[in-house]
């Protein structure tokens, strides 16, 4: 009998030990997020008139994601799906100001059931509701709406730089010693307002997109925000320069993601490229060889099941999203099939234009992209810049006539069509709407098939795109 103790004694331990090694193996994970960061602006991401080196090396040092988009142009229906692998309708996210739900589980919660120090830092994560309004607040605090308090281990927010530097290295000074990180550090560049003044190229050197009327105080505003990115870009080397101090670079899995595309033209707010089309960059030395570039289709509902996998820990069956692991190998890893995207009321503004107000679908493969306006007679109205001069230049420009045709219909068409259908390999710029058009009546029936399925199997609360 005592020789059996002994063995099973022996046994247990053995199997200890081997848990405790697996738990040893875990990575730490750093997800760092910017504001309002449309693709490709960026060094790495082939935009020749910004300056980012740190971000570059990060980039140098694993993969790119050449075409990550988020489930919706504006931060809290983006940052909800990625918190949870779930799509901003599956998890009643689409309202602006909501608080995600408790029974919700986020990816954090699972990492901490799997052994992992968790914390959440810098800007705001948009997660717990919005504050703003009195009424709303009683609200929250009368039925405990804000839960992330208690879904991870360490929570504080800041929009100031040092501040947010200051909290991150709290973080890693509190996490216990063997044992696996994770934490979200997030910024607010290149968020408006832009105040980089230090940091901005020559206007009169920059690039600026073909589809964007070229005036003098656009390239002065779009030169401000590529010196919100080059700011961002300075602060990223502050964390990735202390995480090397304390040793830790080697074993942990570095994401830099946008929330959402920038307060740019036809951007943030819009299901259009530069609205959804985020930068997505993964370093994991020893896992992910240097200098790789993937194509895969990404989604930001794919980085909760990715962060998951490589921890080690099982990935719950309403987690929607794709583990991108397999691209860390396979250059053939093709991601999804078809991306979808919503458009949800946005911040806290009664609706009086369609940047507080606006409801959109979109379905979009490699080749062609489908965009359902269910509120199509609302002109464009931009997010976060109506009282910008530049635009309230072009604005001048269009009721004197002397803005450029095709500019002018981009922008401040009276209506906008209810189904938009573009050719992303011809059209990349997204300016010649083939919906309606005989040559591409099987493909634009093909997607509103595919949103059809989509929005009935996610209970979408929209009519439907193909009418009875």
């Amino acid at each position: 009998m005592i020789r059996f103790v002994t063995l099973f004694a022996l046994v247990l331990l053995h199997f200890t030990a081997l848990a405790q090694a697996k738990k040893s193996r875990q990575p730490n994970i750093i997800l760092i997020v910017s504001d309002d960061h449309s693709a490709p602006f960026l060094g790495c991401y082939g935009y020749p008139e910004i300056k980012t080196p740190n971000i570059d090396k990060l980039a140098a040092e694993g993969i790119i994601f050449k075409k990550a988009y988020t489930t919706a142009p504006q931060c809290v229906l983006s940052r909800a799906a990625i918190m949870t692998g779930r799509n901003t309708l599956d998890i009643q996210m689409t309202r602006f100001s909501a608080p995600l739900d408790a029974s919700v589980t986020s990816y954090p919660e699972l990492l901490r059931k799997g052994g992992y120090h968790t914390g959440i830092l810098g800007r705001s994560f948009h997660l717990d509701g919005n504050r703003r309004v009195p009424e709303t607040v009683a609200v929250l605090e009368k039925y405990n709406l804000e839960t992330f308090k208690n879904r991870v281990d360490y929570l504080k927010a800041s929009g100031n730089r040092d501040t947010i530097f200051q909290q991150y290295t709290e973080f890693l000074d509190q996490a216990p010693k063997g044992k696996p990180f994770f934490v979200q550090v997030g910024y607010s560049d290149p968020h408006r307002l832009f105040n980089a003044k230090n940091f901005e190229p020559d206007p009169a050197k920059i690039s600026v997109p073909a589809h964007w009327p070229d005036t003098k105080l656009l390239r002065e505003d779009f030169a401000a925000y590529l010196g919100e990115i080059q700011r961002l870009d300075s602060d990223v080397g502050r964390v990735l320069e202390d995480l090397k101090k304390r040793g830790l670079d080697q074993n942990t899995l570095v994401v830099f993601i946008g929330d959402n595309g920038g307060a740019l033209l036809r951007g943030k707010g819009t299901l259009y490229d530069l609205g959804i089309h985020v930068p997505l960059i993964i370093r994991y030395p020893g896992l992910i060889k240097a200098g790789q570039t993937s194509d895969a289709l990404v989604s930001g509902i794919d980085i909760a099941p990715t962060f998951l996998s490589v921890a080690g820990l099982p990935v719950p069956k309403e987690i929607t999203g794709q583990n991108l692991a397999p691209a860390f190998s396979n250059p053939q890893f093709a991601g999804h099939d078809h991306i979808f995207a919503v458009r949800g009321a946005h911040g806290q503004g009664l609706p009086t234009n369609s940047s507080n107000f606006d409801l959109g679908r979109t379905i979009f493969n490699k080749k062609y992209k489908l965009i359902y306006n269910a509120i199509w007679q609302i002109p464009y109205h931009p997010v976060d810049f109506a009282g910008q001069p530049f635009w309230l230049d072009l604005k001048q420009k269009h009721a004197e006539g002397t803005l450029a045709e095709p500019f002018d219909k981009l922008l401040f068409a009276d209506r906008r069509q209810m189904f938009e259908l573009y050719d992303e390999e011809k059209d990349p710029f997204e300016t010649n709407n083939l919906a309606g058009k005989p040559e591409a009546k099987q493909i634009e029936h093909e997607l509103k098939s595919r949103l059809q399925e989509w929005m009935i199997v996610n209970r979408d609360y929209l009519p439907l795109p193909i009418a009875p």
